[in-house]
């Protein structure tokens, strides 16, 4: 029973480790390739758990032969477009500007009911609000709508925005992220200062407390509401 666990625990951590060099792609974002190795994958780690008289080696080889050729795969689909489409497929258009394309549907076995799903999986309740409804390599759809059915943007209006920029946060759980305060070229002073206009007295108190680009902060107490505060910042352009 010791040896078995041992075999478990040693399998376990071999595919952890094999499947985050796989990379972090989701199921619902496999390509097919990659679907069928995984499915093997699963397969294959299963029976040297279970069954003590396969050697523990010969188990991990064909595990580790899997992820090598799951990598070549990926590495000649990237270099051959030909090769991407014979593995891959090629996205199929379901839905045009003249309608529902049938024989593009019923190449890939789906009925109008499949087809209404996945269209309200996009949001989307009618046919007629869909310029372009297209079935991608892994399965999800996409879709383009109609001008008229697209949302007013700030362009469509004229109005003049500032672009969103990504935030990076400098306290964690009451603890400075100081990679992230370098990043910022900020210190525990500036924190400090943050703080006390906030009338917060220990950095403990705070549960996340981020900045970006624009100077603009994200602010919250383990005990209490969040706060959102502007301040003069320079230091936006280090990220």
């Amino acid at each position: 029973m010791f040896t078995t666990l041992i075999r478990v625990i040693i399998i376990y951590l071999v595919v952890l480790a094999l499947v985050r060099l796989m990379g972090k792609r989701q199921i619902g974002e496999l390509q097919p390739f990659e679907l069928v190795i995984m499915l093997i994958f699963a397969d294959l780690a299963t029976i040297p758990m279970t069954d003590s008289s396969v050697p523990l080696l010969l188990g991990i080889i064909p595990l580790v032969t899997l992820v090598l050729l799951q990598y070549f795969l990926s590495l000649v689909s990237r270099k051959s477009i030909f090769f991407q489409n014979l593995i891959n497929g090629k996205p199929v258009i379901v839905i045009g500007p003249n309608g529902i394309i049938y024989q593009n549907l019923k190449a890939l076995n789906m009925s109008i009911d499949d087809l209404q799903e996945a269209l309200r999986g996009c949001n989307v309740s009618n046919f007629d609000e869909v310029q372009y409804a297209i079935i991608e390599t892994n399965g999800k759809m996409s879709v383009i709508l109609k001008k008229a059915n697209s949302p007013v943007t700030n362009e469509d209006m004229n109005i003049q925005v500032t672009e969103n920029t990504f935030p990076i946060t400098l306290v964690d759980d009451g603890k400075y992220n100081k990679e992230n305060l370098e990043l910022a070229k900020v210190d525990n002073n500036f924190i400090s200062s943050i703080l006390s206009k906030q009338n917060i007295k220990s950095i403990k108190d705070v549960l996340v407390l981020n900045i970006d680009n624009n100077g603009k902060i994200y602010l919250q107490t383990k005990k209490g509401n969040c706060k959102s505060i502007q301040i003069d910042f320079n230091g936006g352009n280090n990220w």
